[in-house]
């Protein structure tokens, strides 16, 4: 009969989509299932959240406290989807907890759309699922951290990276840097560590020359760099006196939080 997979690679569109079916549906309820009694969960970041409520100051600048004394120590992304929640639905816990676990159900669908297309539905399926059940990504997901979304923002990276090294065009090259950017803006240098296997990936595997794939990656990393380097760069030449304190960073700047206390 052949293995599995060489069997489900050619499967009709209607499993395909069973299949997708069942790794979203599977995520979804070991995100979201009796989601509001974890609480607030971190409550560090509940508080920012709630401080965030307060003003548009607060909100930018991701203050933790309501005078916008010192900020959270984290990136603004994450934070900012999560107090644009509480300001639609309510501040709660349920609030607060959703946009992790819808991040954490659109990253297992995103990375099965992305391999049924190449590798089929057996290995899609098996991949999905494994990431949709595992312990730790389910734990994090059912939290207000800021890791759901980096992983969303990554696993969208890769896709858009894989669809460049297939065509070498630079619409999927540069929404991989944009992709790769938000997440720098989640968890800092944490989003980079993608960043050698696309770069690799696209210089070995994209069609054209050297020297335009060369091109094309440095303008790419340009963008990566802007993207990522926006807000901190706008915080960081706010006067002091009129923006938080970068909390737990030795220097009041976002650039000495991102590589030392976030960073090395």
């Amino acid at each position: 009969g052949g293995a599995p997979g060489a069997r489900l690679r050619g499967a009709s569109p209607g499993i395909r989509h069973l299949g997708f079916v069942i790794v979203v549906a599977a995520s979804a309820v070991l995100n979201t299932h009796r989601l509001a009694q974890n609480g607030y969960a971190n409550i560090f970041y509940s508080a920012g959240d709630r401080s965030m409520l307060r003003s548009l100051h607060n909100f930018f600048f991701v203050s933790f406290d309501p005078g916008g004394l010192v900020s959270v120590d984290k990136p603004p992304l994450a934070l900012w989807l999560q107090a644009a929640s509480a300001k639609l639905f309510g501040f709660s816990p349920l609030s607060l907890l959703l946009p992790e676990a819808i991040a954490g159900v659109l990253a297992v669908a995103v990375l099965y759309i992305v391999l049924v297309r190449r590798l089929g539905t057996f290995a899609a399926f098996t991949a999905a699922l494994a990431m949709a059940v595992f312990p730790s990504f389910v734990a994090v997901s059912r939290e207000n951290s800021v890791d759901p979304v980096l992983i969303l923002m990554l696993v969208l990276a890769c896709a858009a990276g894989v669809r460049a090294s297939e065509s070498g065009r630079w619409r999927g090259l540069l929404a991989s840097a944009v992709f790769v950017g938000l997440a720098f803006n989640t968890k800092t240098l944490a989003a980079y560590l993608v960043v050698p296997g696309i770069a690799l990936a696209f210089l070995l595997c994209a069609p054209g020359t050297i020297l335009r794939r060369l091109l094309q990656l440095a303008v790419a990393g340009l963008v990566m760099a802007v993207v990522s380097f926006a807000w901190i760069g706008f915080v960081d030449l706010t006067p002091a006196a009129k923006r938080p304190y970068v909390g737990s960073s030795t220097n009041n700047t976002e650039l000495g939080l991102t590589f030392e206390y976030n960073g090395f």
